[in-house]
């Protein structure tokens, strides 16, 4: 019974050292803080979870808080192929794919309910288009709501943000902005509060959850919400690099497919959550929170469509055809 039990031994660590070797593990990077609540975070901890209990041969392996690569090295990395994953803010690669623009246009987004209307339109369905044109797959829409926050005083009506030094989330934006009378400094979210802190910044817009996770009411006297008349919304997504996706089985790719169905799921729901909780979070710091009067908001879209607008148009190909099918979801 001997050389059958030695054989059995064998076989055992053959097959123990075969299922180590089709393991496949995918490196996902983003900025946000890691394990505390930011829902962009959770989104792609979901992915993970489900894809670990398929139990596939497949595990995603999570580098949250920039800890593998920066927020604007990222999309490079994964078209490369050097990145498997990230949830990023998709305008942050506008450098390279202008059209990404779109997804972070002053006013295009006025609440939730009508980005879950834009998830099912043509517009979104172009944007996966460009996005897998260019090496990547979106596996996870998202839409996140914004602000702006400022250490001198609240920015409500176009006059209020003249003269001060602003971190604005992308050109559209940065060109509104400036249009207005601010001053530009570009970064990433993740660099707002060490630019608000050594004097840098007066001012930022960013997401409600950046806002929060990143402890910015300990900067600010004043904290615009998005309220009833959101101009600020932003899109971002959880992709995967093209070349990775396809090096995956059948049975590893409807494991992520399915986690990615249930991380869009939960923001759907999480995100409106996000106003509440910045408001609630600023409001106890002892920051003032307001909100834009239609009038304010219209005022800001007139300046918009002067500049960011009338820019990305004109320039970026294809620019007003992608526009319009956004514009065309009411």
């Amino acid at each position: 019974m001997r050389p059958l039990l030695r054989y059995s031994a064998a076989a055992m660590l053959l097959a123990a050292s075969t299922t180590a070797l089709a393991q496949t593990t995918l490196r996902v990077s983003h900025q946000f803080p890691g394990n505390s609540g930011d829902p962009r975070d959770e989104m792609v901890q979901i992915i993970a979870r489900e894809v670990e209990e398929a139990n596939v041969g497949l595990k995603l392996q999570i580098f949250p808080a920039s800890s593998l690569y920066k927020a604007n090295e990222q999309w490079g990395a994964m078209t490369r192929g050097q990145l498997d994953m990230t949830a990023l803010p998709l305008d942050y690669a506008s450098g390279r794919v202008p059209q990404f623009s779109a997804t972070l246009m002053p006013g295009l987004v006025r609440n939730y309910e009508h980005a879950q209307r834009l998830n099912e339109s043509d517009f979104i369905k172009e944007i996966h288009a460009i996005a897998e044109r260019n090496g990547a797959i979106i596996l996870a829409d998202a839409w996140l709501a914004g602000g702006f926050a400022s250490k001198s005083r609240c920015i409500t009506d176009p006059g209020t943000i003249k003269g001060q030094v602003i971190r604005a989330a992308g050109p559209a934006f940065e060109q509104m902005l400036a249009s207005a009378g601010a001053s530009i400094s570009s970064m990433p979210s993740s660099e707002i509060y060490t630019g608000m802190q050594t004097g840098v910044l007066d001012a930022a817009n960013t997401s409600n959850d950046s806002f929060v996770s990143y402890r910015l009411y300990e900067q600010v006297k004043c904290m615009t919400a998005p309220g009833d008349h959101a101009l600020w919304f932003m899109y971002e997504p959880v992709l995967i690099s093209k070349k990775s996706f396809d090096r995956l089985d059948e049975a590893q790719k409807e494991a992520l497919l399915r986690g990615a169905r249930k991380a869009e799921t939960y923001f759907a729901e999480e995100g409106p959550k996000g106003e509440k909780r910045m408001t609630e979070t600023f409001t106890k710091a002892g920051v003032e929170v307001v909100t834009l009067s239609k009038e304010q908001h219209d005022a800001w879209m007139e300046i918009a469509r002067d500049s960011a607008y009338k820019v990305f148009s004109e320039r970026v190909k294809g620019g007003k055809e992608l526009l319009d099918k956004a514009l065309a979801v009411q």
